[in-house]
């Protein structure tokens, strides 16, 4: 059997090894890029640890994958059922058995819910990442157990849906995901993302990109109920402890970055005069929303570089981008594809307006940035209700972009966090110490 093999630019620097060991690591991710970004930095942690890693992506991804930045870390493609090349039909089952001798851990997805079963039939140690917060994988993981019931009702005048744990008591009806709170709408994304637990228990740890100060009490809940570890925010070391060489980006992008010109046009802005706006790979505004975006954009006093993907195109309002104007003296730039991390960093960017996607969150707390949200991926994937209008948004944006006291608030927490996210994974930290332990687990019970 064969497969389609591909390294993505390895450093120049070797990692330390440990004595007498080649620990192999294999890492498959549901092929999303919220789900390959944080996968992929945690397993950049790994190799620094002397682990040997191969990164799976399904063969139907090549295409479009664009490997952006350098790595140690080996990148293998595999079938995943949606491809024409004979060569590499090679499915997760058949990638493991081929492997068999040589790989001691599997690094699953927590989307892929047979993989770490799959993975401990062929005598591997598995653990589960979950991409997620643990707050949202906690009410998961409550619904598939039958402690929230479907649909969602309040179980007291306050409108809570929980009294245990204590720490959920606090969410009310419309504090929970989109696709636990409207069944109906997506029954299938709802199987997926409650399907993560059916066999989760067989893996031997689970991993969560998230970091224990952000999520206090219940990460200590959870501790005891299950072996878990928070090891993010996972982003590039270069923006949190500069602690990995070469390490400035995550390595691999499902679309091509405008980078260049993304740049160029935020060089010639001022310091924190701009609001990035960004909803993701997934998520998808209707038209009418589109339409009132487009206008508070319009209306605001701030630039804005606004990521619209290809196939939203045909939803900006006739001529929106020829109003823009070509110049780099515009107040807008439309673009498909951004390398996000870069632009967030970029001193002329003030204010992020986003879906709140997880991975997007962290690198916005990571990084100090305001956060306005706009698209949630759920409800709002084919929005029709909940229409936000031109001039609310640009309220919004104005309320953090000019200051004011509520503007100061909100600057004072972002530095907060910011600076809570960073401790996580410095020396120390907690997440810094969960990662060092896996390393030490994995090391022990593969010797």
């Amino acid at each position: 059997m064969s497969s389609s093999r591909e390294r993505i630019c390895p450093s120049n620097r070797q990692p330390t090894m440990y004595p007498a060991k080649d620990i192999h690591v294999l890492v498959l991710a549901h092929p999303v890029q919220g789900h390959i970004n944080p996968m992929l930095q945690f397993s950049k942690r790994l190799t620094s640890k002397g682990l040997k890693v191969t990164f799976l992506i399904p063969i139907s991804t090549k295409k479009s994958l664009n490997l952006v930045n350098a790595s140690s870390i080996q990148v293998e493609y595999i079938s995943d059922g949606f491809d024409n090349v004979e060569a590499d039909k090679l499915s997760i089952k058949e990638y493991l058995e081929y492997f068999r001798l040589s790989v001691s851990q599997s690094l699953s997805d927590f989307i892929k819910k047979h993989q770490s079963y799959v993975a401990i039939e062929h005598g591997m140690h598995g653990a589960s990442f979950f991409s997620q917060s643990c707050v949202v994988s906690c009410i998961y993981y409550l619904v598939h157990q039958g402690t929230v019931k479907l649909p969602l009702e309040a179980v007291d005048g306050q409108g809570r849906v929980l009294c245990d744990p204590p720490v959920m008591s606090v969410l009310g009806l419309n504090d929970f995901p989109s696709f636990v709170a409207d069944v109906h709408k997506y029954p299938t994304v709802l199987d997926i993302v409650l399907g993560q637990f059916s066999n989760f228990r067989k893996a031997k740890w689970l991993l969560f990109n998230t970091f224990s100060e952000l999520e206090e009490e219940l990460v200590n809940w959870m501790g005891n109920q299950w072996s878990m570890m928070t090891v993010g925010p996972t982003i590039p070391s270069v923006y949190k402890d500069k602690r990995l060489e070469d390490d400035t980006g995550y390595g691999l992008s499902l679309f091509k970055p405008e980078a260049e010109a993304c740049l160029r046009w935020l060089d010639s802005k001022p310091p924190c005069s701009t609001i990035y706006v960004s909803f993701g790979c997934l998520a998808s505004l209707g038209e009418d929303q589109m339409e009132e975006l487009s206008s508070g954009l319009r209306l605001m006093k701030s630039h804005f570089m606004w990521v619209v993907r290809e196939s939203e195109e045909k939803k900006l309002p006739r001529n929106f981008l020829q109003e823009l104007g070509l110049d780099d003296d515009k107040k807008g730039l439309v673009v498909r594809w951004s390398n996000q991390l870069q632009v967030l960093s970029h001193v002329s960017v003030g204010c992020f307006m986003t879906h709140c996607e997880w991975n997007s969150t962290l690198e916005a707390l990571s990084l100090e940035l305001y956060v306005s949200v706009s698209c949630d991926w759920g409800r709002d994937r084919e929005l029709r209700e909940w229409v936000v209008t031109g001039e609310e948004i640009e309220s919004c944006v104005n309320e953090i972009m000019e200051g004011g006291e509520r503007g100061k608030e909100i600057r004072e927490n972002s530095l907060g966090w910011k600076e809570m996210a960073i401790r996580a994974i410095d020396e120390g930290g907690s997440s810094k110490k969960n990662i060092q332990e896996f390393v030490s687990n994995v090391l022990d019970l593969c010797t």
